[in-house]
């Protein structure tokens, strides 16, 4: 009987325990927030985007973030940025919301697209995704047939509901691959939502009825609500500092000035012996051009390669060729190409269209800095070193004629009437010894052999002319 009765009472225990263990990881369970990354999309579909996009999911992930919520408010951007953004979005293990705040037009259509649920404010947008270049024009068929096959392909990678009517079974797209298509081409034609020669956007309503949003919502927390989030916690993306730095550095003011830090650091440069501190800041300065644009996508590397040719042409026509010519203004040119071309963002050397007036406003930027660096440089020299605080680094003595200054070495001048012999053949210049001194000398006329004796009959223009003198047995 005692047996039955411990065994009773183990039971008991046992049980107890049983359901306190279950009863704490139900309790865990309830208690455990859903981390939310929230990630903003506020601006143009541009490099930077791509980047921070990238960042912002590797962020999520080392985290173990649940779920990733971007916050859009966007006119659309560059198709390819677009594009490798929507795959990220796709090929992501942790799901992918986005609040649709304002506006998610052309680019901003196919992310939002490419998201696990849409949520949008009232008066919010979506579509208008026809390809068009920076003037607004459309682009040829050939780009907006990429786009369709892309919209239509986005809009199928969410697959299908099941859907069973008695006993038959219906498979229907969750998002149709047909509205997507008509955001971008006007012959499209769906009974009851658009007409042909028409764009698709869709208001928040029209959105929500045809299975393109999930839900309007007015606020972030809101949006989670209706997803039946009810504990979580928000972690938003902030960009690196190397990020703030790059985006700060892409402006177009700054390129304007980074230019003339350019210029005025080549200008002092010759205005000063040997290499120092100006050609340094011109090198640091032009690194500071250069780097960002090329980080996001802009500067090719024949871009850069245009502009090194051409500052070195330049180089080459201040202290190796004479005079100023060919050279000289073939590296000018090269270096405003270069520096122009490298804010303008084409793929391939393309002035016709789409690119020319981007290349005409950077031309614009690149032409005015370089001016206006140009005459800072002038002024400033004039401040430093003639009344400045630098005045010191420079010889303001001025040696006067009068005073027996004179600009010419006359040691040579004296020369004249002296005798010597040809140290080497003059034809009609060579070199002759002078009082065991050896000169450049050039022949009167005729030619003079080496060793022949000879007499300096002029100096003009710091030259010597000489000339052989001829023995009376010769003369015999």
């Amino acid at each position: 009987m005692n047996n039955k009765i411990i065994f009773f009472l183990a039971i008991i225990f046992f049980t107890n325990f049983s359901f306190a263990e279950t009863s704490k990881d139900t309790t865990k369970q309830q208690t455990k927030k859903t981390i939310v990354f929230q990630y903003d999309i506020m601006q143009e579909i541009a490099p930077a985007v791509w980047r921070h996009t990238q960042q912002s999911f590797e962020q999520a992930k080392a985290m173990n973030a649940d779920l990733i919520l971007i916050h859009m408010n966007t006119y659309g951007g560059l198709v390819d940025i677009a594009d490798s953004i929507r795959t990220k979005i796709l090929n992501s293990n942790i799901p992918v919301y986005v609040f649709i705040d304002n506006n998610a037009a052309s680019a901003g259509a196919l992310i939002s697209i490419a998201c696990d649920k849409i949520f949008m404010r009232k008066g919010a947008n979506i579509g208008a995704a026809t390809v068009v270049n920076q003037t607004g024009a459309v682009m040829p068929d050939k780009y907006q047939s990429y786009m369709r096959s892309t919209m239509r392909s986005t809009a199928e990678a969410h697959g299908k509901d099941t859907i069973i009517i008695g006993n038959d079974t219906i498979f229907k797209w969750k998002r149709d691959p047909l509205i997507a298509e008509s955001m971008v081409d006007p012959r499209t034609y769906i009974k009851g939502i658009i007409d042909t020669g028409k764009v698709l956007t869709l208001t928040t309503s029209e959105a929500i009825k045809i299975g393109y949003c999930e839900g309007q919502a007015e606020t972030i927390p809101d949006v989670l609500k209706l997803a039946k989030i009810d504990n979580y916690e928000i972690i938003k993306y902030e960009i690196t500092t190397l990020e703030a730095i790059i985006d700060f550095l892409v402006n177009p003011v700054v390129h304007g000035l980074l230019i003339m830090l350019i210029i005025g650091g080549i200008y002092f440069e010759l205005q000063t012996p040997g290499i120092g501190f100006p050609l340094a800041a011109a090198v640091f300065a032009a690194i500071l051009y250069f780097a960002p644009l090329y980080l996001e996508g802009l500067a090719a590397n024949w871009e850069i390669l245009i502009f090194v040719i051409g500052i070195i042409l330049l180089a080459l026509e201040i202290f190796v060729v004479p005079g100023f010519g060919v050279t000289g203004i073939s590296g000018i040119i090269l270096i405003v190409a270069g520096l122009s071309l490298s804010m303008v963002d084409n793929i391939v050397f393309d002035l016709g269209g789409v690119y020319l007036d981007s290349f005409f406003k950077s031309l614009v930027i690149v032409v005015s800095s370089m001016f206006f660096g140009i005459i800072a440089s002038i002024y400033f020299s004039k401040k430093l070193f003639d009344t400045g605080y630098f005045s010191f680094l420079a010889l303001n003595t001025t040696q006067k004629l009068e005073d027996g200054y004179v600009g010419v070495d006359n040691t040579e001048k004296s020369l004249i009437g002296k005798k010597g012999i040809a140290s080497t053949i003059l034809r009609p210049s060579g070199k002759v010894k002078i009082d065991d001194d050896t000169y450049d000398a050039k022949a009167e006329y005729g030619y003079i052999s080496k060793n022949d004796k000879i007499e300096v009959v002029r100096h003009e223009a710091g030259q010597l002319y000489v000339k052989k003198i001829v023995s009376v047995h010769t003369l015999l």
